[in-house]
This record gives structure tokens, sequence and C-alpha cells, in this order.
């Protein structure tokens, strides 16, 4: 069985009529290399013929065939979503994750994975304005019209446009680490994070003003991360009530202010881990976590793996 560390080849499956926007995040993420970045993804763009991606033709450079034998499958953005995928890349996608291949889509994509039966019982999202219609032709999926991204470990999928480039960020977070993923991020100039359970948008919108606080806040907060940290210290830093800053960080980011604070915390310990030779202690003090055993405790919960065990598979080559 591929592991999730090994994962190289990208298979991008086209067929039908797709949208640009999306194929080409897939291309932007994974086939271009950070600098000083080796090793990087092998792209390949797979299809039955010529397909039409917006107003242009794009030739394939492989046949469906090949996805079984990638690592990772992208399925883009499809056009028509009241018209049933092709059956050969229907098929050919099941085929590769039956192979062992993490299977992803991009917004409208979702449609392809469940008709390849790859989203029952599975959580699963699309763009919210096909996330009632998704239900509707794949009752047996966990649709949630509210999230980004969805992660079920091999299937994976992506709410539409902007939530593209968070889960293919995603995915090289979790093949490669938190530094080469920031590394990314920076490329694209995007957010080197977003959690998938944010909200795609806010129903109610935010005052600039609030908005402006909320990221000054945020930067504030960044800097302190060795602090002991408390909703009140940010509702005091940003001038409001506790009450009133928690639904201002449930609207932006999802997340309430002491998981946001929680999740950068373990984000900052990742860091560390990649790119210096702390000790468990030291980087316990540094991200505020205040004892190895409350960090080691929280980083298990957050990555799935022991602090010690993350520094062994992402731990920088030029640390010896």
């Amino acid at each position: 069985m591929r592991t999730l560390s090994d994962m190289h080849t990208v298979a991008v499956a086209a067929a039908g009529q797709l949208l640009h926007f999306e194929l080409g995040v897939a291309y932007e993420v994974f086939g271009n290399p950070p600098v000083d970045v080796p090793d990087w993804y092998d792209v390949q763009l797979c299809g039955p013929g010529p397909i039409r991606v917006g107003p242009f033709l794009v030739d394939p450079d492989h046949g469906l065939d090949a996805l079984a034998a990638a690592d990772t499958v992208i399925v883009p953005a499809c056009v028509d979503v009241d018209v049933p995928p092709p059956v050969e890349l229907v098929e050919a996608v099941r085929s590769a994750y039956d192979a062992g291949a993490r299977v992803a889509s991009l917004c409208t994509g979702a449609f392809v994975l469940g008709a390849a039966g790859l989203l029952d019982g599975q959580q699963a999202t699309t763009h919210w304005a096909h996330t009632e219609q998704l239900s509707r032709a794949f009752p047996a999926a966990k649709v949630d019209p509210d999230v980004l991204y969805t992660d079920n470990g091999r299937v994976l999928t992506a709410a539409g446009k902007a939530a593209a480039v968070d889960l293919c960020l995603h995915l090289v977070y979790l093949d490669r680490g938190a530094a080469v993923a920031n590394a990314v991020a920076r490329r694209l100039v995007v957010p080197p994070h977003r959690a998938g359970g944010q909200a795609q948008f806010v129903s109610k919108p935010i005052q600039p003003a609030d908005e402006h606080a909320l990221s000054r806040l945020l930067n504030w907060a960044e800097e302190r991360l060795d602090q002991p940290l408390t909703v009140t210290d940010l509702a005091r830093e940003a001038n409001t009530s506790p009450r009133h800053l928690g639904r201002l960080f449930r609207a932006t980011t999802g997340e309430t202010p002491l998981q946001w604070l929680l999740t950068r915390r373990v984000r900052r310990a990742q860091e560390l881990l990649e790119a210096t030779n702390d000790t468990i202690d030291a980087i316990a003090t540094a991200t505020g976590m205040g004892t190895p055993t409350t960090l080691r405790r929280h980083f298990k919960q957050t990555v799935g793996v022991s602090p010690n065990s993350y520094r062994q598979t992402f731990r920088s080559t030029s640390l010896g």
C-alpha cells in the first residue's frame, strides 16, 4: 500500500468540458516547485482525447489508464453538473482509487467522485451553489455545504474556486510538511493554511472596521504565541467583548478564538520541528504549550503523529 509521504505522481483526470480555473490551480500548485525544494511532484494530464477547457482545446499527455499508476488523482471542475460525467472517466477514477490512489475533487469534480461511488458514507462538499444537487444525486454521501474542503483520508473534496487552492495546499502540507506548504502559499500570495471547516462564505457581511481589527489581532497574536493568551486577552486587544470576538472569529475563520490559537501553536511547532534542532521542551515553551506533555497531546490530536515522528519525516536535510 502506498503511503501519503511517498506520493509524487499527480494525475489530473480530464474528460468532457472542464473549468479552467481549477485545472490551472492543480498545475500551479503541483507543477511548480518552490525554490530549493527537490523531488517535486510529477504532474500528468490524463484524458481520452482533446478536452475543452474554457475557450481552449487541450491535448492530454496520457490516457485515462495512467490514473491507476498515480499516487494522487485530481478531478477538476466540470462545466455542467446536469450532464452525467463520461463513463470512461468515472471508471478510471474508481480504478485508480481501487489501485491505492488518493483521489481529490475540486469544485464540481465531486460529481465524478459521487458517480464512482467514492462519496458513499464520506464527508463531501462542492461549490455551495451545487451542494443540494450533489446531496440529491448521491444520498449516501454526507454533503456539508458550509466547509471549504473535506478530508476522509484517501477521498477529499473542495468547494469552489479559492477552496481548490486551499485543498491543494492541504495536500502539499500532508505530503511535505508545513514549511514547504507555506513556501508554495507565499509564491501564490495566499494564506498558508485555512482549516477545511471554515465557512465557504459569510451570510452576514462583516463591517470593514471589524475585519481590519481582526486582521490586526491575528498578527498581534501570531507574534505572541509563546504567551498564555486567553480569550479575554484577545478581546481586550481588539477592544471588544469576548462574546462579540467569538462571533467574529467564527464568521471569519470557522473556529473559536481558542481553536484558532491552538491551531496556530501546532503549526508553529511543526515549523520549529522541521527547521530547527530545538528540544521538545524548548518548542513547548516557544509555542505557548507550557509543557512537553501538553505539546505532545495537542500535536498528536491535530497532526495524527507525535512531534518526534513528525520531525523524523519532515526534518530539513540541512540540519544534519
